[in-house]
């Protein structure tokens, strides 16, 4: 029997993130972002080793720590990756996540490239950017913006 290379219903790109507490970054998930629970991998010590989530049209993965491996939730303010999530409503998403937990980094508003967006931070240290497309920008028109947007 063949075995594909990539599992049915999985993108070849899925994210993968330590959380301090698997359950509660689920729930939160849940509340925040409208995810369902796709599985739960439990541990003998009744912890959950490894849980999969869908967001949308998207899958995502998490677990707790494995410090054997280097794996760990995020432990300060900088973060290396931020997680990309469109949405229908991004300034109702925003204002959900924030109720349930999530802290405001950036408020939602229209960018020059397009999207409404803002960005937060969600209880479990990883930085998320909610966004609704709502105008079409072509690369040549987002470069003309930048070079008109005013320098700090």
């Amino acid at each position: 029997m063949t075995v594909p290379p990539i599992p049915p219903g999985y993108p070849a790109l899925t994210p993968y993130l330590s959380v301090s507490d698997p359950a509660s970054a689920i729930a939160f998930y849940q509340k925040a972002f409208g995810a369902t629970e796709r599985m739960r991998l439990m541990m003998p010590d009744g912890s959950i080793g490894h849980a999969e989530i869908d967001i949308g049209d998207s899958v995502m993965m998490l677990g707790g720590a494995w410090p054997q491996m280097g794996f760990a939730p995020p432990d300060g303010a900088a973060v290396s990756v931020m997680l990309h999530l469109y949405v229908e409503d991004a300034d109702a998403t925003f204002a959900r996540a924030v109720a349930a937990g999530a802290t405001a980094l950036s408020p939602v508003e229209t960018k020059f490239y397009g999207d409404r967006s803002g960005s937060l931070r969600d209880p479990f240290g990883h930085r998320w950017n909610v966004s609704t497309h709502v105008e079409e920008v072509s690369t040549e028109e987002a470069q003309r913006r930048i070079a008109d947007m005013p320098q700090e």
